[in-house]
């Protein structure tokens, strides 16, 4: 029996939008690693060198809702290809500057903070891209596909990748980077013109930019499955920030082990995300989506309160595979109920909503499990997150299984 390869493929104009977010997010990886090893051959202050990072995510705080009133009312594709130019030009004068010796950190905390407004920008334009270009059916598909070129990019394969072009030269990361962009650039801008914005009431008078956030996010709080979602979804970023933020001592304080098993049961985790986001569709046919997101909070829960009770890497490894899987899972179907749930209009600005509050979540629950782990310990501050989730797990299946409005 022959494979029919064309009944899997999600089109020509969904290849080029996924090796756009593939090198798009690559390169993210890669600056991720890049800027702040070259501050730190500039200033050996931790401070100044942990600032690079900060930088880079100050813009989702500050400006994240914000970004998606402006995606909402322009073209999503001319944004995005617009935005990735716009940071080509940053790297390639960073470049530069690293060339000449000219470049100093306040530049390179520019060139972060400017590259973090600009993935604030696409990542929420990317979101909107989607649906146009593939099936309804096909969306777990689809969003699957994106959030592993993000998890790869990102996370498995950028940023050890900037670590070891900075090794061979300074410069050399950034001009990939640069270049990364400028390919992803070209791909978004070959994409057909369907992207302009929809007619709707919330845009209709083309109001200020602070109306029309607030518009989005009084949709978003009437909407009760949509404000669900985005809540679950921050409850389950700050808890999985709570234990992560710990793991490295756990790792070395409790169970004894080397520095180098902490990285493997990193690696380890990483690829139960990947696994995760190529299952969530067939997840999804088995279950039904509120099943399905209900699972993973409940799959989360017992991945944790295995990494919290275990005496052995094994039982770590497989804690950490589970928890990673279920986010995985979780990151596919939730972008995917967002954006059949949300009116077209509207989804730049209820997308970048519920990542704020993903993105604002995150290094809260990161500080609280800093805290309970130095104040009762780091068992405790893996193990308490395991009641919040089978509670989240008992909204998500009373309030999402209602059938849509």
């Amino acid at each position: 029996m022959i494979l029919n390869v064309t009944a899997m493929s999600l089109g020509a104009a969904y290849n080029r939008l996924w090796t756009a977010t593939a090198l798009s997010n690559l390169g993210d990886g890669i600056r991720s690693a890049a800027l702040p090893l070259l501050a730190a051959s500039m200033s050996a202050d931790p401070v100044v060198v942990a600032g690079v990072a900060v930088a880079g995510q100050l813009p989702w705080l500050l400006l994240g809702l914000i970004a998606g009133a402006l995606v909402d009312r322009f073209d999503q594709r001319r944004l995005v290809v617009l935005v990735d130019c716009g940071r080509t030009a940053l790297l390639a004068a960073l470049t530069v500057g690293v060339l000449t010796g000219s470049a100093t950190v306040a530049w390179i905390y520019a060139v972060a903070f400017a590259c973090g407004l600009g993935e604030t920008l696409r990542d929420t334009a990317t979101a909107t891209l989607l649906p146009p270009l593939v099936n309804d059916a096909d969306l777990e598909r689809a969003n699957g596909r994106l959030v592993n070129a993000e998890v790869a990019g990102n996370e498995l394969i950028g940023p050890p990748l900037g670590g070891y072009l900075f090794g061979v030269a300074m410069v050399l990361p950034i001009a990939v980077n640069g270049g990364t962009l400028a390919l992803a650039a070209a791909l978004i801008f070959s994409l057909p013109g369907v992207f302009a914005p929809a007619p709707g009431p919330a845009l209709a008078a083309k109001g200020r930019i602070r109306h029309e956030t607030v518009a989005g996010l009084r949709w978003l709080v009437r909407s009760r499955r949509m404000f669900t979602l985005s809540l679950l979804s921050g409850t389950f970023a700050f808890v999985d920030s709570m234990w992560f933020v710990v793991l490295v001592l756990f790792v070395q304080q409790i169970l004894a082990l080397p520095a180098a098993i902490y990285g493997l049961l990193v690696g380890v985790g990483a690829v139960g995300g990947l696994i995760g986001g190529f299952l969530a569709a067939r997840v999804v046919r088995l279950l039904g989506p509120a099943p399905a997101l209900t699972a993973c909070l409940l799959t989360a829960a017992g991945g944790q309160l295995m990494l919290g009770l275990a005496t052995e890497a094994v039982l770590v490894a497989l804690g950490l595979a589970a928890t990673s899987a279920a986010f995985g899972v979780w990151s596919v179907v939730a972008r995917t109920q967002r954006q059949r749930g949300t009116p077209r209009d509207l989804l730049g600005r209820v997308t970048s909503a519920s990542t704020t509050v993903v993105m604002t979540a995150s290094p809260l629950g990161a500080l609280v499990g800093g805290l309970i782990g130095r104040e009762y310990g780091l068992r405790a501050a893996i193990l308490l997150g395991v009641p919040a989730l089978v509670v989240a797990a008992c909204v998500a299946y009373a309030v999402l299984r209602e059938p849509a409005p």
